[in-house]
């Protein structure tokens, strides 16, 4: 289906990512600079951690100069011995060895989350607003992504703290609008520990002002941000993938390639074989899953980059053959088009509904 531009931006361009707040801030963020180690001799599965270890619960790291083959994919060992082990009953092994991958990241996350309370996280944040502010003359800028603007705005305090167990912390922090203290905003900011240390991961723009006869009142932005959709703070295990762990991944994908590229998400265009530089915008609900094959995906609106108008949707796809959820491609589904004096979205394919289930 097209879409005229003005329509899209009254429905689907409702989730920011603060880019160009992220590359401000990202390299205090970074961990001391540490001698290169030696590249591995081969890339397998599971990050390279020794397959069979994960089949026993562990977490061993190699250098896969140890390996195997099997059902076309590359696995890595500790040692010789662990390779016989795990080649007497390779698929128990194998899927074993998912189980606690696909645990095993969020467990990790979940339990450096428990070396910092709230109050912990409220100061690490407090700070990095305040350090950021002082360069700018009391000025803290974040991205519209809506607009494509770089608001100006002034810090007045952390709201409230929200908390997913394995995923994260999120403070709730209200602006005001450089000119007007009237006009206040709610930016959620997500923080995960990592390498021993806060990081910042990615700020979005939760509520913004709107004008109320004479004053002004803050409106959510729709749809919202995937860490509100759990309906608690200990979401728990569960055998099927939910949609906002889906989301989670998607957006992990695109947060590491940003700080990769100052700030933008390249990608080359399957169809004419050209980078387009992107600006992110937000993940479309609802997530669906493929009956046949297990896939999942989501549509996501990107901006072209220099443009207000522009608006890329993009497809991505993901499995969990490993255990865990992971982006495997990426894909233009709809292009922007000047049609009869509108930017339209233009379709490169359509997804066919019978052959797809929702995840909720």
């Amino acid at each position: 289906m097209k879409f005229i531009r003005k329509s899209l931006l009254s429905t689907t361009l409702t989730l920011g990512l603060a880019s160009g707040l992220v590359s401000l801030v990202m390299p205090a963020l970074h961990s001391p600079v540490i001698a290169a180690e030696k590249a591995p001799a081969v890339q397998g599965e599971f990050d390279n951690l020794c397959v069979m270890g994960l089949a026993d619960g562990k977490r061993i790291k190699t250098d896969c100069s140890v390996s195997t083959v099997f059902d076309g994919k590359t696995y890595c060992f500790r040692t010789d011995d662990a390779k016989v082990a795990f080649n007497k009953e390779p698929k128990r092994n194998l899927e074993r060895a998912k189980d606690h991958f696909s645990a095993g990241e969020v467990t990790q996350t979940g339990d450096d989350m428990g070396k910092y309370s709230v109050d912990d996280v409220k100061t690490w944040i407090d700070k990095l607003i305040q350090d950021e502010s002082k360069k700018n003359n009391g000025i803290y800028y974040v991205h519209d992504s809506l607009t494509g603007e770089k608001l100006p705005l002034k810090y007045k305090n952390i709201d409230f703290m929200r908390t997913l167990h394995g995923y994260g912390f999120f403070p709730e922090v209200i602006f005001t609008a450089k000119d007007d203290p009237n006009k206040k905003y709610l930016i959620d900011f997500w923080v995960k520990p990592k390498n021993g240390a806060l990081n910042l991961f990615d700020v979005r723009i939760y509520k913004s002002p709107r004008k109320d006869g004479a004053n002004w009142t803050m409106v959510k932005r729709q749809p919202k941000p995937w860490w509100w959709i759990p309906a608690s703070e200990h979401p728990g295990e569960s055998e099927q993938k939910r949609s906002w762990e889906v989301m989670s991944a998607i957006e992990e994908h695109i947060v590491s390639a940003k700080q990769a590229n100052a700030g933008l998400y390249k990608l080359t265009d399957d169809k004419t074989g050209k980078e387009v530089e992107l600006e992110f915008i937000g993940v479309h609900q609802p997530v669906r899953k493929l009956k046949e094959g297990g896939q999942f995906f989501a549509c996501t609106d990107f901006r072209k980059k220099g443009s207000k108008d522009e608006i890329y949707d993009i497809d991505f796809w993901l499995d969990e053959k490993t255990g865990k959820v992971e982006v495997k491609s990426v894909r233009v589904h709809k292009v922007p088009e000047m049609r009869e004096g509108d930017i339209i979205q233009v379709p490169r394919y359509n997804h066919d509904p019978k052959k797809t289930d929702l995840v909720h």
